[in-house]
């Protein structure tokens, strides 16, 4: 089944390509890399997103070394506005930074066109309008097909819109982090926006065959993630395994249950799970076409329900550089 996005037809689930470079822990070697990316190709993927942030530019330089000469098979996404250097993390969205941004990542990709280019977090010493007037002028240049927005609140897409037609909203979307239904959601169907699910399978909780958060690497971000930690895993740890549960119950995996319940929320919804391992790779995109009926998704809906997690979503540091509206507490 197949899906709008920046004005072509993708499938539902793409590849989130974060996870080979960046975040979980130390990136695995290139040549793993590499074939977790031509497996995805071999299943039939049709959309990567990447971003310059991920492994400090070693995953656009991943993707676009397994793209090369089948660049034509891929909708390619990336992102620009997170910074980090020396240690230190900042965000810049001015019209210089986004115009610096975008060349490097084309370099590293070695392309001349990147399908979709998000801003990748607020940042609130820039009018969003500014912003997007830059990505708009990069869009005419013929540099990037299409404009996005992540972790962005439904106020400021209205705003963005307003200035250039904002292809998709990227935010943080599964059962267990239901921040987008409060306003993004509907607002994004409502202005013919995308929505673009990451960690739709919650960051690996959901699949079930995390224990102990304790038992993950150092440098896995994870670990610093409120709702992984002691205070709150417990408590977690009970639903994941209640969607367990659901999921054999209907006869797939609970990765697929997640997924297909992301999907369910709307036809202007996409995907992108991301996974060093080919077998999920492969698992991820098996029951594409697969959509949970209303009673299952009534089921998902209660035991997932807001004030039923326990624990944050980001540490306050990360929190604070998102604008995607929170439940109250």
């Amino acid at each position: 089944m197949k899906r709008t996005l920046g004005g072509r037809s993708v499938k539902a689930i793409g590849l989130g390509c974060m996870n080979l470079s960046h975040a979980y822990g130390p990136p695995l070697p290139p040549t793993q890399g590499a074939r977790v990316l031509d497996r995805a190709l071999e299943l039939g993927y049709d959309h990567f997103d990447t971003s310059r942030l991920y492994g400090g530019g070693r995953n656009e330089d991943l993707v676009g070394r397994v793209l090369k000469g089948r660049r034509d098979r891929v909708f390619l996404a990336s992102k620009t506005g997170i910074h980090v250097a020396d240690g230190r993390r900042w965000i810049d969205c001015s019209p210089a930074a986004i115009r610096a941004g975008l060349d490097q990542s084309l370099t590293a990709l070695g392309v001349d066109h990147i399908d979709l280019y998000y801003l990748h977090r607020p940042d609130f010493t820039v009018p969003i309008e500014d912003s997007v007037g830059a990505l708009a002028d990069q869009v005419r240049a013929g540099k990037i097909g299409a404009i996005g927005l992540s972790e962005m609140n439904a106020q400021t897409l209205r705003r963005a819109h307003a200035v250039y037609p904002v292809a998709a909203m990227q935010t943080e979307y599964s059962p267990w982090t239901r921040n987008v239904e409060i306003a993004v959601l509907d607002t994004a169907r409502e202005l013919g926006v995308a929505l673009v699910a990451f960690s739709p399978l919650g960051r690996g909780a959901l699949c079930g065959t995390l224990r102990d958060p304790a038992s993950l690497v150092a440098g896995d971000m994870r670990r610093d993630i409120p709702r992984f930690q002691p205070d709150h895993w417990p408590r977690n740890l009970v639903l994941i395994d209640r969607l367990a549960a659901l999921a054999g119950e209907a006869g797939v995996s609970a990765a697929q249950l997640c997924l297909g319940w992301v999907l369910s929320r709307g036809d202007h919804v996409h995907a992108i799970p991301g996974t060093t391992r080919l077998d999920h790779v492969a698992e991820n995109l098996a029951r594409a076409d697969w959509r949970p009926d209303a009673d299952l998704v009534a089921r998902v809906d209660a035991l997932f329900d807001p004030e039923a997690i326990s624990g944050g979503r980001y540490p306050p540091v990360l929190q604070a550089q998102v604008e995607t509206e929170d439940f109250p507490g």
